[in-house]
């Protein structure tokens, strides 16, 4: 008889456990566990359940933010400026939490809320070490809620007579020509953005500041822009006798160099030979950091530094408010071309002696470029006029020079516009001044309105001067883009704008112009959104 035999069977052979080590049970959950390495007979996940390491930090905390100035309160006193979801941001919401230096910090970030809900939410995830050999790793949140506080800086500025430091900027001429493109710089640098008053002054303005530091960096841009020079006094207000603690105010004196645009200098003839060898007798055709002067019957240029300036001071001969009005009767170019200037022989009469007497004047002119015969332009009638001028009295005495003296003096053509134009397609920004108590009297009025027209005439004729400046698209002009985009047509009166005799005013083209972004409406917004 035979018996059969099963085949030998595998069965599935349990986990070894290592002989040298111990096991137990969890005492929470039963679950077997390495003895010699568990932490209060807890395994990992009872140990993540029972355990909170982010205990004693806060969940809620406050945060203070200026309405004005738009800086965050990082306590004690500091104010600090910080865009939303910034890292700078971030670095004060962490530091506003109390217990969190004693875990790890292995990451944060922000958790996207509702702009109008005064409410920030950060998310962080800490490391800690729980028991020995064991760490844990826990994220949670943390809501703060933004609260206005106003900083002492901004109160100051609604408190009168709270300045700290104040510049001011002085120019001794009869006109405002000069602090009108000065003002367009500052504006266009921002350079202004940290003044917390600005008060218009005769003969200059007065710049005020919270802290000293602040207007000695305006000082620094004024003298990168202009030729000036600059003083510094200061006056004791209070002092502590216990901790010899002082509170001063400052005040920095700048004062332009008295030399404009288009006016006509008479040089000391010294000072002629040492920049170049020039002719006494120029025209300053521009400021920058040096005065920059023209000969207009060589096309010989100079630049007088401002050191060099202050060394031996002198004033101009002659400003924009004595130019006379000539008609061109002639005009042959006979030199070279030095960029914009060509040197040409014009033979000029007075507009107001025409048809009354047949006198001519003969000079020469560095304007050949852009005068014909029958053009109008401004020049200096130097014949017959008297000048109380010690440098010009020099020139008429010199055997080398009182020969050299012309009768006329063009300095730039003249476009007889029919009236004011208020249909400009640009427009430029001003910055808001302080008139004072008083306000200005009637021609005082008149007279500022006749230098800002004359400034913005200087603008659409000279392309280097435009170059420097910041223009913006006038309101009529953003309109008429509008109509254009919805299919109207309108006729631009500022660019069909001609002279009485037909000649086209020079105008600014569109491509050179900005949007000014600040005054941009909904309508605006929703049609770029559209685009």
């Amino acid at each position: 008889m035979s018996m059969d035999i099963d085949a030998p069977v595998a069965l599935p052979s349990r986990p070894s456990i290592p002989q040298d080590s111990a096991t137990i049970l969890c005492c929470n959950c039963g679950a077997p566990i390495d003895g010699t390495s568990a932490a209060g007979a807890l395994c990992y996940d009872c140990v993540k359940l029972t355990v909170d390491i982010s205990e004693g930090i806060q969940r809620e905390a406050t945060l203070h933010i200026c309405r004005d100035c738009e800086r965050w309160l990082q306590p004690p006193a500091h104010w600090i400026t910080a865009s939303p979801e910034s890292r700078e941001l971030l670095a004060l919401c962490l530091r506003k939490l109390r217990g969190l230096s004693k875990v790890r910090i292995i990451d944060a970030s922000f958790i996207w809320t509702e702009p109008h809900s005064r409410r920030i939410k950060v998310k962080i995830t800490i490391q800690q070490e729980a028991f020995q050999g064991t760490i844990l790793q826990q994220t949670f949140e943390v809501e703060y809620v933004v609260a206005y506080h106003q900083c002492p800086d901004c109160a100051k500025s609604f408190t009168a007579n709270t300045w700290r430091a104040v510049v001011q900027v002085r120019q001794k001429v009869p006109h405002k020509r000069t602090f009108l493109y000065l003002e367009q710089l500052i504006l266009k640098h921002s350079a202004h953005k940290e003044t917390i008053n600005i008060k218009e002054v005769k003969d200059g303005l007065d710049f005020f500041y919270a802290q000293r530091n602040h207007a000695e960096k305006f000082v620094d841009f004024l003298t990168s822009v202009a030729p000036v020079r600059s003083k510094k006094s200061q006056e004791l207000i209070s002092m502590d006798i216990h901790t010899s603690t002082k509170s001063y105010k400052f005040s920095f004196s700048v004062e332009l160099v008295p030399i404009c645009k288009d006016d006509l200098v008479a040089l000391p003839i010294k000072l002629a030979k040492q920049i170049g060898n020039i002719s006494p007798l120029t025209i300053c055709h521009r400021v920058g950091t040096s005065v920059n002067l023209l000969d207009p019957n060589t096309l010989q240029t100079a630049d007088v530094s401002t050191p060099i300036y202050w060394r031996s001071p002198f004033t101009s001969l002659a400003d924009v408010q004595e130019l006379v009005e000539f008609v061109v009767m002639d005009i042959e170019p006979i030199g070279p071309q030095k960029g914009r200037f060509l040197l040409a022989e014009a033979t000029v009469a007075r507009s107001s002696d025409l048809g009354s007497n047949d006198v001519t004047y003969f000079t020469r002119t560095h304007l050949g470029a852009v005068l014909h015969p029958g053009d109008s332009v401004m020049g200096y009638h130097l014949t017959g006029t008297n000048f109380n001028n010690p440098n010009f009295e020099a020139l008429e005495q010199s055997n080398a020079h009182s020969s050299s003296i012309p009768d006329v003096v063009l300095v730039k053509k003249f476009y007889a516009r029919k009236k004011k134009n208020k249909s400009r397609n640009w427009r430029l920004k001003r910055m808001n001044k302080d008139e004072g108590e008083m306000l200005p009297k009637k021609q005082d009025q008149e007279r500022m309105e006749r230098d800002f027209e004359m400034f913005l005439r200087d603008v659409e004729e000279d392309t280097e001067l435009r170059s420097t400046l910041a223009l913006y698209k006038a309101q009529q002009e953003k309109k008429k883009e509008k109509d254009r985009m919805e299919g109207l047509e309108t006729a631009s009166v500022a660019e069909t704008e001609q002279t009485e005799d037909g000649e086209e005013v020079p105008k600014i083209d569109m491509e050179e112009l900005l949007d000014d972004f600040n005054e941009l409406d909904v309508h605006d917004e929703e049609r770029a959104l559209h685009l």
